[in-house]
């Protein structure tokens, strides 16, 4: 290991704050461990007289892990960048949630702006079992499709990122309810309703005594399920505000994504054609039908040749997507994943299908490989 001493990167110490590295006494031994606090200016004049030492390897930021890592090491990192997110959102109580949530998101809007693609791919396939990992998987999902849509809209960096962090903490009131409704076969009741109806209030009180101080935030929290026309809900206000207007768009067609116990989830192809034929008129829901297009990474396709493929990525129009083919023309599985443009002639989709064409859902390390093809 090669070490460094910790004054020459005192710029990384922030007073009160978790610790990003473990801190090593001279001799290397661990002195301070990683998510400790240095509380006071003293103590931290203090370890750099002593000479406190860094680990190199701990100074690399999450933005350079992430820039810098091949292609197919991206999906790992989305499955523990994401796990992280949930873990931080599922405890909006914990003292420096705030902080956390900052330090935990920023990874994954890296990996966003990585690759598109492989953000959308997240979108499609991600899924929780239990109660809290529901609500958690649809923040995140509902945030990633914010912050895409916002950079298409040509909305500034630091916009995107409040829409990714609006998104993400819009239902943080109720993110174990969402999951006990998306198994439940029964109509709400009256109490579930009220629930529903005024988590945006309750939300922005929480996110209040977490210590999130941006009105646009709390504005857009607050403000996420109203409409244009006054018909939305907690108080039927009809000044949204363009930040809320994303994100209830985000969240309406991330949920058509969603499978529950009392319906199935629409594919791809229906879900985006739904939102372009209900609100076509709203720049936002035209800017979120052409990031994802017909076809967008994640979903299963058929070929005009018969073959069965994952979209894996963007092609040149909303109908020509790249993907990798998992079977033959035949339907007969294949070994190994075969990347194909469906621009090409003979190549195009014939529509999307469901996993069930397959016989067998797809192994997770198969679908893996079909990324990396």
């Amino acid at each position: 290991m090669q070490f460094a001493e910790l004054a020459t990167v005192r710029h990384r110490v922030q007073l009160g704050a978790p610790l990003p590295f473990n801190v090593r006494h001279a001799d290397t031994t661990l002195l301070l461990g990683r998510g400790q606090r240095i509380g006071s200016q003293e103590q931290l004049d203090a370890l750099f007289a002593r000479g406190a030492l860094v680990d190199m390897a701990e100074l690399r930021t999450a933005r350079d892990t992430i820039q810098q890592a091949p292609r197919e090491q991206l999906p790992a990192l989305w499955a523990q960048c994401m796990t992280r997110v949930a873990d931080v959102l599922l405890a909006p109580g914990q003292e420096g949630f705030s902080s956390a949530l900052e330090e935990a998101s920023g990874p994954v809007q890296e990996l966003i702006a990585r690759d598109p693609d492989l953000a959308i791919f997240q979108v499609l396939r991600q899924s929780g079992n239990a109660d809290m990992d529901y609500g958690a998987q649809r923040s995140m999902q509902t945030a990633i499709t914010s912050h895409l849509v916002a950079h298409r809209l040509g909305w500034a960096p630091p916009q995107c990122e409040l829409a990714f962090n609006v998104a993400l903490t819009s239902n943080v009131a109720m993110l174990e309810l969402q999951g006990l409704l998306a198994r439940q076969t029964q109509i709400l009741s009256e109490e579930q309703k009220a629930l529903c109806r005024d988590h945006p209030t309750r939300g922005v009180r929480i996110l209040e005594q977490a210590g999130v101080t941006s009105r646009d935030w709390l504005h857009a929290v607050e403000y996420h399920h109203e409409r244009e026309d006054g018909s939305g809900y907690p108080a039927g206000r009809n000044d949204v505000g363009e930040l809320a207007s994303l994100v209830r768009r985000a969240d309406i067609y991330t949920s058509k994504l969603a499978g529950r116990s009392s319906r199935d989830a629409l594919a791809a192809d229906q879900a985006g054609r739904q939102m372009f034929m209900q609100d076509s008129s709203n720049p936002i829901t035209a800017a979120l039908v052409k990031e994802f297009g017909i076809y967008p990474p994640g979903c299963m396709v058929r070929l005009v040749s018969g073959e069965l493929a994952l979209v894996v990525g963007r092609g040149p129009t909303i109908n020509a997507p790249v993907v990798s083919c998992l079977t033959n023309a035949k339907g007969v599985a294949i070994d190994a994943p075969v990347r194909v443009a469906t621009a090409e002639r003979g190549r195009g989709v014939v529509g999307v299908v469901g996993e069930n064409q397959f016989g067998k859902p797809q192994p997770a390390q198969r679908l893996l490989a079909a990324l990396a093809a």
